[in-house]
């Protein structure tokens, strides 16, 4: 399902999608969102989904392998307050896909193209993981567009780096060097609902039943044993390798960064001793390049105020009251 990858945000394990062949029972999204569809670029349409509310717009952005369905139960947290949107990257989900090249910045334009067909005012731009390349795209291009940018667990070199944090390859180094997580057994794959069970007991947090759905349902073909094709996986690339910097971001900034972070479920109730030391040292790993980063943006940020928690990379869900304390607090400041 997931795994914590900031130079990422999301690892698909493809051969549980193969592997899972039940036909899904009907189920209903119950999150009280409505859905339309924003022409963003030639032949893209993304998916906007508007759960109401009054105040200042919020506009969340999935991070990587997400839809904005993952916010479904984060977003009415905010709605007493704000009127808050979610936008559903292009090639994820029921947004169409066409390539973006070597241009990070075209997936900022995406997200600026819905703030300009909505007509939001001074949004609240909010992204996890790789959305921060997004938030710190139109930062940089439309500052005079937006109130302010938050940051969840999406503040790391591909979304600002000014030479004094770590770099992308220090990042990318750590990638698989931890232990890996468990295969399901036959009975977790017996139905839709047992593999969503396995799946929260294993990571140690629970995905919104629809953005599960999303992941894991069958294709539109009707088989159920295909894995979900996934196009804009292939903007992951571009985020990765992008040569912009941001690093001069001035508009209000929150930074909310999960350090020291939790360890997936599985490993703090394994029972093999060499698991827990393997942990022990890729964590300590990560954290210590998470707060290298924390530090390099806290510095080279003028508007930002650093938030450190400790908890999961999605960090909206495993420390959901803390964030939106934090940003509650944020936003009532912002002009």
């Amino acid at each position: 399902m997931l795994l914590w990858l900031p130079i990422c945000g999301l690892v698909l394990i493809a051969s549980l999608t193969a592997v899972y062949s039940q036909r899904p029972v009907p189920w209903h999204d119950r999150s009280p969102h409505a859905s339309r569809f924003v022409i963003a670029d030639k032949d893209v349409r993304l998916e906007v989904l508007d759960w109401g509310g009054s105040g200042r717009p919020v506009v969340l952005l999935a991070g990587g392998g997400n839809t904005a369905h993952v916010f479904d139960e984060f977003a009415p947290e905010l709605a007493p307050n704000y009127h808050v949107y979610g936008i559903t990257r292009r090639g994820f989900g029921a947004s169409t896909y066409a390539p973006v090249g070597n241009d990070t910045d075209r997936l900022g334009e995406d997200v600026f193209a819905v703030i300009r067909s909505l007509k939001l005012d001074k949004p609240v731009l909010v992204g996890h993981s790789i959305a921060g390349a997004e938030l710190s795209s139109v930062a940089t291009l439309h500052p005079s567009t937006v109130a302010g940018v938050i940051y969840l667990e999406a503040a790391y070199p591909y979304a600002f780096d000014n030479g004094q944090g770590p770099s992308m390859k220090e990042f990318g180094e750590l990638q698989g060097s931890g232990p890996q997580p468990p295969s399901p057994g036959q009975s977790d794959l017996a139905s839709f609902s047992a593999l969503q069970r396995w799946d929260a007991q294993v990571y140690g947090f629970r995905l919104p039943e629809s953005e599960f759905h999303e992941t894991w349902d069958s294709t539109p073909d009707g088989r159920p044993d295909k894995p979900r094709d996934f196009p804009g996986s292939q903007s992951f690339v571009t985020i990765m390798t992008n040569t912009k910097k941001y690093s001069g971001i001035t508009v209000p900034a929150l930074a909310i960064f999960a350090i020291p972070h939790v360890r997936d479920a599985w490993m703090i109730n394994s029972a093999d001793p060499a698991v827990h030391k393997d942990a022990d040292t890729y964590w300590a790993k990560v954290d210590a390049l998470a707060e290298k980063q924390a530090k390099a943006f806290e510095d080279g940020v003028p508007s930002a105020h650093v938030v450190r928690l400790q908890g999961m990379h999605y960090v909206y869900l495993s420390n959901e009251r803390d964030v939106v304390r934090e940003m509650r607090s944020f936003m009532s400041n912002l002009r």
